[in-house]
């Protein structure tokens, strides 16, 4: 029953056919079950093991790098290859793929908990009336139309509606639902309001939330998937995970990257169809088959095997720095994400805030000698901790609160009229309540006041364990007054009452709101002499003023405190005792924000990151709060800036699209409005992180591009988040963009480096089939360089340092290539001279080298018709290791010099000098150790078809490969001064032009 908020009570009754005295009978119970489900919500159907072993594989570099592994493979077998010679290769690849898909299914196995864990938020049990009696029954067995009962502390089973009021009041806790950092007070009257939102249904109770006053009974009117949080469930199930900015660029550039491959490998197959018929290959297929090797050699040495890998790396080292910061990655890909967020949608309850009601002002009268004097006290300390000190209207500290008649007597009041309870979790390490979040600030204000008569009163508490603090001052009022009679709070009287006794002495303490405290008020207490007074017309009048600025201005929950001395031998009370009270104080409480969120504001503002608060707290407390915090300190008017959901979804289409370009706050929200404000940002091409909680925030933080839950939140948010913050500090994100940005460079640092060598690699193999020299290397060498050389030094480069104006930048946009047209034609540049300097080694060794052969160019260029001619040397000498083992050395030597040119994409080494980043360094080393053992240790040797080297040839391979640092340098001088590239920005600027709604589909 969609609309039970809208009904009476009796119209709900009959529309399920149920007895309020009798409840449902056993036929009914069936027919009911039958027609509506079960109360419970629904598994989510899970990819199998190998559907996500496969999900790892359908990418078209892997896709090439399988074929050409199966095709080397084959290859070695027509040759006759047996043994070790024809597996490595192939089995090396395979091997690589395999570690990179056993890290993406243990990943994505890790992520999706968060629908087992919403069901945690689903009750056990529920008193239900059914024929007649009433029976404690497993909550999944509750269908529509069941009656029952509900009291202090149950979890609601499942969406209810009020039919009996069974006390004065019924309170729950919603906050995990609607964010409302206050309890709810529920009642039996329909609704009539129109775009009812759920804080609206006044009379509904919503499956999961929390009992913290009163008791009632209730019909139910949605189970399982019906509920509000099976309503949650689904949009979870509906969200499908989004690819990040960083993948679907990789993405664009793995399928560019495998064009061009695909077209030199063909284009090498065909420069060379001249030479099947050589007589070194033994006929035409063996000439086809032995340049079709070649190819593939050639698409081996293209693709960047480690790239997944080092990708992976990176971002893990990123997320460890992040933890150090406290801010917990769930999600590898989201730490990049973080660098190009545009907008963060900020929860305000437990996220801006403390979600802890706290007293942060006291208001009482101090004299009224010349003229009546109204002081005020501010209270320190923001959360539920018993830490805290007050301090006069002159910013002074009170040293011993409790010597201020009114102060000391509201530290009685506030932990006699009070029925919540306030102790120390061990476990979590921190200060929880039970009851109403009011009544535990009221508590917390006893403590932070502390007990009268005893110097050394503040030093002893702090002597206390946190266990015995955390109730100390409370339990002392409270072992001194015995609890006579307690009056309860109604909604008509709108206070309670407590009659207490001591010393043969009878006090009635009182709490309500102000306008009913001060109207059945007749004297005040004086704080300068605890002397009583008649409350005078010009002193409430003063009073009044002063909870108008609390509640209004200051947007603080009022409670007015009064005392009343009592008859001896009172055993009851009732509502005539509650006049002719004496007024103690006014105590304004708020949720308060978080001490470090201002100065996240701004940094946000300064990186271009706008903030935009949601919640589901009314508009004027929210805006006060925006204030407080600085998120409107760049606005000079709120309008257009502010909505409420409803205002929000009654505006025209363009005016939403222009509100949702200006605005900062959005108040009195629900789930569904949370997940349509991501969408709807996400549409104008925002990229979005959303912060959040509760369950209600659970949907949003999926369908965000980051989603980022508090520590101190809901298993569900948490494990709905990629991200979450351990100390719950909004700032945290700030310092994790930060991180986000840092790694974003550094990606792109080493895919440069990365693809450059590659591309030395590639033009290597096509300048050699194009002269028509012998092979330069092996395809066995070429993966020995892609994994060991390549690997070591681009993992490195994820170390390097944050630029120091990383937050002062506006965040990239989201459509912004990896590769620009820039940076593509510097990468061909470099790769140019890498794949001319490793030929170069080759024609020097054969050609110049004093041990060497000596040979004509021309002699070289006709290796393969050797032997049908009579030639001056031996043709076994085209079978000689030390060409080769030059080659893969300069290759592997210019690539270390390549990867000291990455420390920073345009800054010159003198400005950053190697030793910035030690870990490169250092693997720079290690890559040069693991090369040399290989040429020198015999099995890996003649594994790798190498030879060890002379002085004089590792002289020319230094005097080959430094120049790449050198032609860096200059384009580096040509990409700051800006002007150099306009041309190639112009030349390779590709129109990104696609409709916005297509920028982020799945």
């Amino acid at each position: 029953m969609e609309d039970a908020y809208a009904r009476s009570v009796t119209e709900v009754l009959d529309f399920f056919g149920v007895d309020p005295k009798r409840g449902l009978t056993d036929a009914q119970v069936t027919q009911h079950a039958r027609l509506y489900g079960k109360n419970v919500l629904p598994e989510e159907k899970r990819a199998s093991f190998w559907k996500l072993v496969l999900k790892q594989f359908d990418d078209l570099l892997v896709k090439i790098l399988i074929v050409a592994a199966l095709v080397s493979f084959v290859l070695a077998l027509i040759n006759g290859d047996t043994g070790l010679t024809a597996f490595l290769e192939p089995s090396v690849i395979l091997m690589i793929l395999a570690a990179n898909a056993a890290v993406g299914v243990i990943t994505e196995t890790n992520a999706e908990k968060a629908l087992e864990e919403l069901r945690a938020y689903q009750a056990d049990i529920a008193t239900v009336l059914r024929n007649g009696c009433f029976s404690i029954l497993p909550a999944t067995e509750l269908v529509p139309g069941d009656i029952v009962e509900v009291a202090v502390g149950c979890k609601i089973p499942a969406d209810m509606r009020m039919i009996e009021m069974l006390s004065n009041q019924l309170r729950v806790d919603q906050a995990i639902l609607t964010g409302e950092s206050c309890s709810v007070e529920k009642e039996l009257e329909s609704t009539t309001a129109t775009n009812v939102v759920y804080q609206d249904k006044t009379n509904i109770l919503f499956s999961g939330t929390v009992v913290v006053a009163g008791r009632a009974r209730a019909i139910v009117v949605g189970v399982g998937t019906h509920t509000a949080m099976g309503g949650i469930h689904d949009s979870m199930l509906r969200t499908e995970d989004e690819v990040t900015p960083l993948k679907k660029k990789l993405d664009e550039f793995g399928t560019f990257l495998a064009k061009v491959i695909a077209g030199i490998c063909v284009l090498v197959w065909i420069v060379n169809i001249g030479h099947f018929r050589d007589p070194a290959h033994g006929g035409l297929l063996r000439g086809a088959i032995h340049y079709f090797k070649i190819a593939v050699a050639l698409a081996v040495a293209a693709i960047p095997e480690g790239l997944p890998a080092v990708v992976t790396t990176c971002l893990a080292l990123g997320t460890k720095r992040m933890a150090r910061l406290n801010a917990i990655v769930r999600s590898l890909p989201s730490v990049e994400t973080l660098g190009c967020t545009t907008v963060i949608c900020s929860d305000k309850t437990g996220t801006l805030t403390t979600n802890m009601m706290s007293a942060s002002k006291v208001c009482v009268l101090h004299t009224v000698q010349h003229a009546p004097v109204i002081s005020e006290y501010s209270v320190s300390g923001t959360t539920y901790a018993p830490e805290g000190t007050i301090f006069d209207s002159t910013g002074l500290q009170l040293e011993l609160p409790a010597q201020s008649p009114c102060l000391l007597h509201i530290a009685m009041c506030s932990a006699l009229c009070n029925e919540s309870i306030l102790q120390y979790n061990p476990d979590k390490g921190n200060y929880e309540k039970i009851g109403e979040s009011t009544e535990v600030a009221l508590r917390v204000l006893a403590e932070k006041i502390g007990l009268p008569g005893f110097d050394s009163m503040p030093s002893s508490l702090n002597m206390l364990s946190k266990h015995e603090r955390a109730s100390y001052c409370n339990h002392y009022w409270e072992d001194h007054f015995k609890k006579i009679s307690v009056a309860d709070f109604t909604r008509d009287r709108k206070m309670m009452s407590v009659l207490c006794s001591r010393n043969q002495l009878q006090i009635m303490f009182s709490k309500g709101a102000p306008e009913s405290i001060i109207s059945r008020c007749t004297n005040i207490l004086c704080n300068d002499d605890g002397s009583t007074i008649p409350l005078t017309a010009s002193i409430q009048a003063e009073l009044e003023s002063r909870f108008h600025s609390f509640a209004g201005k200051e947007t603080l929950r009022c409670l007015a405190l009064a005392f009343k001395r009592m008859p001896m031998g009172l055993q009851s009370l009732s509502h005539n005792d509650e006049n002719d009270l004496t007024f103690i104080g006014l105590v304004g409480m708020l949720d308060p924000p978080r001490e470090e969120v201002r100065n996240a504001m701004l940094s946000c503002m300064t990186a271009g990151i706008r903030v935009i608060v949601v919640t589901g707290d009314n508009k004027t407390t929210a805006e006060s709060l925006c204030r407080k915090i600085g998120a409107f300190d760049h606005l000079a008017d709120l309008a257009g800036h502010s909505y409420t959901a409803t205002e929000f979804e009654e505006l025209p289409a363009l005016q939403k699209t222009l509100a949702l370009q200006r605005m900062a706050l959005f108040t009195r929200v629900e789930p569904s409005h949370k997940r349509m404000l991501v969408e709807a940002l996400r549409h104008q091409n925002e990229v979005v992180a959303m912060t959040g909680d509760g369950v209600n925030d659970a949907p949003a933080l999926k369908k965000a591009d980051i989603g980022i839950a508090m520590g101190s939140g809901t298993a569900v948010a948490k494990s709905a988040s990629d991200m979450v913050l351990a100390d719950d500090n909004f700032a945290t994100i700030v310092a994790a963009v930060a991180e986000g940005r840092a790694i974003y460079n550094n990606t792109k640092q080493f895919i440069r480096y990365m693809i450059s060598s590659n591309i030395g690699e590639v033009v290597c193999i096509f300048v050699a089939a194009v002269l028509g020299i012998p092979d330069t290397l092996a395809p066995v060498q070429l993966l020995w360089v892609n994994l060991v050389t390549d690997g070591l030094p681009a993992t490195a480069i994820g170390f390097n340092k944050q630029d120091s104006d990383v937050m002062k930048a506006k965040p990239r946009k989201v459509n912004e290539a990896v590769v620009s047209g820039w940076l593509f034609f510097r990468y061909l540049v470099i790769g140019a001279y890498v794949g001319l300097a490793t030929v170069a080694g080759f024609i020097w060794w054969f050609l110049y080298f004093d041990s060497g052969p000596k040979l004509p160019y021309s002699e070289l260029m006709n290796f393969d018709s050797c032997s049908t001619r009579e030639t001056t040397y031996p043709c076994s000498i085209f079978d000689d290791r030390h060409p080769s083992t030059v080659s893969m050395t300069v290759l592997v030597v210019v690539e270390m010099f390549n990867a000291l040119n990455n420390l920073s994409e345009n800054q010159s080494l003198l400005v950053i000098p190697p030793w910035s980043n030690l870990w490169l360094v250092g693997s720079i080393i290690l890559t040069m150790i693991l090369h040399v053992l290989i040429l020198y240790v015999h099995p890996l040797s003649v594994l790798f078809s190498v030879t060890p080297l002379s002085w004089s040839e590792w002289t020319v391979v230094l005097y080959l490969s430094f120049p790449v640092i050198i032609i860096d340098e200059v384009l580096k001088f040509f990409s700051r001064s800006s002007t150099g590239i306009r041309w190639f920005s112009f030349r390779w600027r590709r129109p990104d032009s696609l409709p916005k709604k297509e920028l982020h589909e799945k």
